[in-house]
């Protein structure tokens, strides 16, 4: 299956926005294929606001996110490819979601290090996230 991480970041920009907060992404610049301010990061993150006044022409694609914005008054073009995107949220209440740095699409193992899934057919579960 393909990731779903670009379709969560789609759908929380729009959750954010439709309810009159500003979105912020923040990114892992340690990922390949960044072209990004990295002049604001910090200990590897960069927070960037991609509400629609803060940028032109955004395009939150499946396999990159690109926009143009103004850092220090000077016009940039931003890429950064999905998997670099850590979190999407809310900067007036921190809502969102926070993305693992890894892949993050493989089920996470089980408490304790161990993993216990088992070879053969499994029954579906639901569990309740808050």
């Amino acid at each position: 299956m393909t990731s779903s991480r670009p379709y969560l970041i789609r759908a929380l920009y729009e959750w954010i926005v439709d309810n009159g907060l500003t979105p912020y992404l923040l990114i892992d610049t340690t990922q390949e294929g960044l072209n990004a301010p990295l002049e604001y990061a910090d200990k590897g993150k960069l927070v960037l606001n991609v509400a629609p006044r803060a940028v032109r022409a955004l395009n939150l694609g499946n396999d990159t996110i690109d926009f143009n914005a103004r850092f220090g008054g000077a016009a940039r073009d931003v890429c950064l490819p999905v998997q670099a995107v850590l979190a999407v949220y809310a900067r007036e209440n921190g809502q969102g979601m926070l993305f693992s740095e890894s892949d993050g699409d493989e089920p996470p193992s089980a408490p304790g290090g161990s993993d216990t899934r088992r070879s053969g057919p499994k029954k579906p579960a639901l569990r309740v996230v808050k």
